[in-house]
């Protein structure tokens, strides 16, 4: 799996603010937004592209183009959501499927809950969005997930990393043979008692819509 944490100051700065517990939700949405689509830069270095012609007021000219099939994002429920318009936004003709996995808080196991994708992915190249890549689990099972309907290229984007995470994903994909990318605009520390990232910026899912009873 490669590993790249976006070196790039206005990333910082995005994520400092992130990380302040007085940062209201409405600001947190919107520096998450602006965040991915920096992050979603780096991360799109390998999409597939291939030639085209075209004419330009003055002469023609060689270019790129996507090819397809299409991109396809796929944010994990429901923090993910946070960042799809921050995806959509440098990559707006990607398709778009859904994947509701949750943590089990005692045994940090993850579940799928619901999904919305196609049956066969074969040839796709998928973009998964999770803001906090912490115990690993979750993220883990979704690539699976993912590479068993047939993808053939995976790259995760999250906004901070913890190396127990990252050791954990490395461990249970390692019989995968697709790539794996991840790409994220933090590693932290470590993991507390609770399975949560430190420093960390707390709870994305709620930091971000609020805490839903």
């Amino acid at each position: 799996m490669q590993i790249l944490v976006v070196d790039h100051p206005l990333v910082a700065h995005k994520l400092t603010t992130l990380r302040d517990e007085r940062t209201d939700s409405p600001t947190f949405r919107r520096l998450t937004e602006e965040l991915v689509t920096l992050l979603a830069y780096e991360a799109t270095r390998d999409v597939r592209t291939g030639p085209i012609t075209v004419r330009t007021p003055v002469a023609t000219a060689e270019g790129i183009k996507l090819t397809a099939p299409k991109p396809l994002v796929v944010p994990i429920l429901r923090a993910g959501l946070g960042m799809l318009d921050g995806m959509s936004r440098l990559l707006p003709t990607a398709e778009v499927g859904f994947l509701g996995m949750i943590r089990n808080e005692e045994t940090l196991a993850a579940s799928t809950y619901a999904e919305r994708l196609p049956e066969d992915l074969s040839g796709r190249q998928c973009y998964v969005l999770d803001p906090m890549l912490a115990t690993g689990g979750t993220l883990a099972a979704a690539i699976r997930f993912l590479v068993d309907r047939g993808a053939d290229h995976i790259t995760a984007i999250c906004l901070l990393a913890a190396p127990e995470g990252v050791e954990r994903i490395e461990a249970e994909l390692a019989d995968l043979h697709v790539p794996v990318n991840l790409v994220i605009a933090g590693m932290d520390s470590h993991l507390n008692e609770k399975g949560y990232i430190v420093p960390g910026l707390g709870d994305a899912g709620d930091r971000l819509y609020g805490v839903a009873q």
